[in-house]
């Protein structure tokens, strides 16, 4: 929006103040809903991913699985908070919705509503199926089976949009582009969690799925990891408003090989292929194993993130750790944990404080500013 402000020997003409913006000085709630974007999705992946990184230690104390479970009730709430307020924004501005999926900055984040999803069915196969009964794994079953086809079909048709709508530049390129593929990436994540606690005849086919999608996922980032490094060599850092979404790079290596590990110790012993070659359940193990160091290696050189990625970076660690019973790589998870606790305390903080001094939540100011 421009206006045209006619002042007088600096005095405001009636005129003068109808022309300036509603927004000057102060916005309504209804008004502030309509530059809330997908990116604050950001907020539950982060948020479901300390909860699912806080039960994933090996060295715990009394009381961290209570800690970890109001962290996941937190983020049930957050995400409701969250959907309930863009789901309000597309409401009141029918138009806004077309507008979000079509805007390249905005439409980028739309995944984190996917992956917002994903930490959450996460929290639910750590903090739900130890205190339910066995009918919650069947529940998770199927959601995995609906969120695989969901993040699937989100990856084809946003690639496709972004191919063809988008206009997009290789001087514009950053980490971002991986986002349409990170959801059904994290397949993987989500199958090497859920699959311990499937049948068999269940298990080998989610392990499967897993791999198959966790496989695309890395792919589809190798692929755009070299535009990016191109770009960084030729034009040196994006600009200040796209950088945060350099930590993004971190994500793909790190949950590639928390999902390799966790996947191959899923393998059902005695059934189907691994009844007949026992040997290949240890073989395919200590290959995740030595496949999850050579890409951790490459999540460790892209170390540029706050919380989500490096919640994968942590838990691959962990899980290395495991792997080679090293109680020294153990406890660098235990410290890379803390890390990301306070950072997560910092990123909130900071995050509030942008939303009341109007930082955030306000016009030309969010990722819709271009729509």
């Amino acid at each position: 929006m421009s206006l045209t402000t006619v002042v007088t020997n600096n005095t405001a003409t009636q005129a003068d103040i109808e022309r300036r913006p509603s927004w000057q000085g102060h916005l309504g709630l209804r008004d502030r809903l309509q530059h809330f974007t997908w990116a604050w999705f950001t907020l539950t992946m982060s948020t479901g991913g300390l909860a699912t990184l806080l039960h994933a230690q090996t060295h715990k104390f009394p009381g961290l699985n209570t800690i970890g479970t109001i962290v996941f009730i937190f983020d049930l709430l957050l995400f409701a908070s969250l959907t309930s307020a863009i789901t309000a924004r597309f409401i009141l501005f029918p138009r806004a919705f077309r507008k979000s999926l079509h805007n390249p900055a905005e439409s980028l984040f739309y995944p984190c509503f996917w992956l917002s999803i994903s930490t959450v069915i996460l929290g639910i196969q750590a903090y739900g199926v130890p205190a339910c009964g066995p009918w919650l794994p069947v529940v998770l079953r199927i959601i995995f089976w609906i969120y695989v086809a969901c993040t699937f079909s989100v990856a084809v048709v946003q690639y496709y949009f972004l191919f063809t709508a988008a206009n997009l530049t290789f001087h514009s390129m950053t980490p971002a582009w991986i986002l349409p593929v990170f959801p059904v990436m994290l397949s993987g994540t989500i199958a090497s969690l859920i699959a311990p606690d499937q049948p068999p005849e269940q298990r080998l086919p989610i392990i499967v799925a897993g791999v198959t999608f966790q496989g695309l996922g890395i792919l589809v980032s190798m692929i755009m990891y070299p535009i990016y490094l191109g770009h960084l060599m030729t034009d040196g850092l994006p600009a200040i408003d796209l950088r945060p979404g350099m930590f993004i790079s971190v994500g793909p290596p790190s949950f590639t090989t928390l999902a390799l590990i966790g996947m191959a110790n899923a393998l059902p012993p005695n059934y189907g292929f691994f009844a007949t070659h026992p040997i290949a359940i240890e073989v395919l193990q200590t290959m995740a194993l030595f496949t999850g160091c050579f890409l951790w290696a490459l999540g460790f050189w892209l170390w540029w993130a706050f919380v989500f990625p490096n919640v994968g970076f942590t838990i691959a660690t962990i899980d290395i750790g495991r792997g080679f019973e090293s109680e020294g790589i153990l406890w660098l998870g235990s410290v890379m944990t803390v890390l990301i606790v306070v950072t997560w305390c910092f990123v909130f903080f900071s995050h509030v404080r942008a939303v009341l001094r109007h930082k955030i939540l306000w016009p030309g100011r969010d990722e819709d500013k271009d729509a």
